[in-house]
């Protein structure tokens, strides 16, 4: 805060001296510009199916608010692949049940076929058994002996054999079932989003906004992913800006802006810049910080202040004649009883506000007027 103290009037000096005290804040050098208000991005609403356009209950130009019905197409021929779509999704769920069966009754078969199998090893080998003792005491002739022996060798085969395509079965009876569920999940995907779809068949604004055009009418059959609506989108804004092209050199895409608009601040910073000089101005956008804010509308006008350098959360004091050029600088400090001169060094400087970097802490009070000695400090009346 800045304030005014005049000299004494039996003085022959009339003028005010100016006396602020050091406080934190922001030092900012920019350069101006203006704005517009505008909706940070455009909305394309596409057909949800192939359908037939039943209605349209808004018109271009019209505010729709969100979820507000714009396009009614008919849902006729969706609900159509829906109904068929949950038909052959049935008839794949018995296919599927069939084949659980038919591998629970192939399962029991080879089951049944290893037994067997075993069996005839374990009555071959006893078998075997008792003709090497008969053959010991010539009981059997060798022939018999060995006929035995190869029946046993043969059977323990065919059972190895059994084993391995009982195996190969039971896989193919797997691969069969993992089949069906595989297209069964693959048909349910796609009855979701034919579901979904039905469901979209009332076209309805994602959000407030403005229509900014409506492609086909009504009677016209549309297709799958056609584009329908174009609308402004009123939930998110930027602001377009303009300065005069003498400033061209300083505007960069991600540069600070500090927007004002109805006496509220907001930061943003620079995005898009129009490389086309039109009237010796220059266009950019604004992306903005808080996209949503309650004091943005559409053609609102806005002040904006450009950043190129920025100090913040620092010491700083009102710009006055004490600051000549240079970094170091003699103020007069006012303290209890009288004043002290202090050196102080100063950084950024801009035509509001000068940062003070050493000398100086938040409270003090400095004469910023030029005042040359104690004597003309004490002429002002300031004690």
């Amino acid at each position: 805060m800045v304030v005014f103290v005049p000299f004494n009037s039996d003085t022959s000096n009339s003028q005010d001296v100016q006396v602020a005290n050091v406080e934190i804040g922001r030092v900012v050098r920019s350069f101006p510009g203006e704005g517009i208000v505008e909706p940070k991005s455009e909305v394309i609403i596409l057909s949800p199916a192939s359908s037939i356009i039943k209605g349209i209950l808004k018109e271009v130009g019209s505010h729709v608010n969100e979820g507000e019905p714009i396009i009614i197409l008919d849902p006729a021929p969706i609900q159509t692949e829906v109904d068929n779509i949950k038909d052959q999704l049935e008839v794949k769920h018995n296919s599927l049940l069939k084949n659980g069966l038919s591998a629970r009754s192939a399962k029991v078969d080879l089951e049944y076929n290893v037994q067997v199998k075993n069996l005839r090893i374990a009555s071959l080998n006893a078998e075997l058994a008792d003709q090497e003792q008969l053959l010991e005491v010539g009981g059997i002739s060798p022939a018999k002996f060995e006929q035995t022996r190869q029946e046993l060798e043969l059977a323990e085969q065919d059972l190895v054999m059994l084993k391995e395509k009982n195996s190969i079965k039971l896989q193919q009876l797997e691969a069969d079932e993992q089949g069906l569920r595989l297209q069964i999940e693959m048909q349910e995907k796609v009855l979701a989003a034919k579901e979904e779809a039905l469901s979209k068949m009332i076209i309805r604004a994602p959000s407030a906004g403005i229509i900014l055009s409506i492609q086909g009418k009504v009677g016209e059959k549309v297709n799958t992913d056609r584009l329908l609506i174009e609308m402004s989108d009123l939930s998110n804004f930027k602001i377009r800006g303009t300065v005069d092209d003498d400033f061209a050199e300083s505007l960069k895409t991600g540069i600070r802006v500090y927007v004002t608009i109805d006496n509220e601040q907001l930061r943003g910073v620079i995005g898009t810049v129009n490389p086309v000089i039109r009237d010796r101005q220059i266009d950019f956008d604004v992306n903005l910080e808080e996209s949503s804010h309650y004091k943005l509308r559409p053609n609102r006008t806005a002040s904006l202040e450009i950043v190129r350098a920025e100090r913040d959360s620092v010491l700083r004091l009102p710009n006055g004649s004490v600051f000549g050029r240079g970094k170091e600088h003699e103020v007069f400090v006012l303290i209890e009883g009288g004043s002290k001169v202090v050196t102080v060094v100063t950084g950024l400087k801009t035509p509001e506000f000068v940062e003070i970097t050493e000398g100086l802490e938040e409270g003090d009070r400095v004469v910023l007027s030029a005042v040359s000695s104690v004597e003309d400090l004490r002429e002002t009346g300031i004690k």
